[in-house]
């Protein structure tokens, strides 16, 4: 009685399993593998689209000048609001502001997806904005700007990179802008 009993249920087991890992083998790996393509999609749909992701190419180099703008302008920023404040306090304020410009236009241009490409996009064209008009302010109204910011001047005291990295910022997105097709035909 125990031994025809035992033998059932491992031959019902083993003959179960062999079908389970059999079927399972097959369509589980086929099963994995689709869901992981479900998730790969939904997470992916950004990555392996290229016009999707901004951080392959010159736009690694991009991000490496956005990052040391990020870090040079938080930087003088603080240094300059801690220690001097009450000289200059709207350039400084200005300087702090430009640091978290370029501190989100880094974050952003770093990540895949449309949302992060929009955020790029407003962060970049704060920047040109900035720029542009702080640029002309420094020019035509020096006593508001005593003391140098980022932008003071359209970026001269930064070689102009000021000037010159959201107007490549601008081209870089538009280029990566998400779903545009390579061939354009599908709209």
């Amino acid at each position: 009685m125990n031994a025809p009993h035992p033998e059932a249920s491992p031959d019902h087991g083993s003959a179960s399993a062999r079908d389970a890992r059999s079927t399972d083998t097959p369509h589980g790996d086929t099963g994995s593998t689709d869901s992981r393509s479900t998730d790969t999609p939904l997470g992916d749909t950004g990555s392996t689209d290229p016009r999707s992701t901004r951080n392959t190419g010159p736009g690694r180099l991009l991000i490496a000048v956005y990052a040391v703008f990020a870090i040079s302008a938080t930087a003088r920023a603080g240094y300059q609001i801690l220690t001097k404040f009450s000289d200059a306090p709207l350039a400084y304020l200005l300087s702090a502001f430009a640091a978290v410009v370029y501190l989100v236009a880094t974050v952003s241009l770093a990540k895949a997806g449309s949302t992060w490409f929009k955020v790029s996009l407003v962060a970049v064209l704060v920047e040109l904005v900035g720029v542009l008009v702080v640029g002309a302010l420094s020019i035509f109204d020096p006593v508001a700007f005593p003391h140098e910011t980022v932008w003071s001047l359209f970026g001269r005291g930064y070689a102009f990179i000021p000037l010159l990295l959201p107007i490549l910022g601008l081209v870089w997105l538009y280029r990566r802008r998400p779903g545009t097709r390579p061939s354009g035909a599908q709209n």
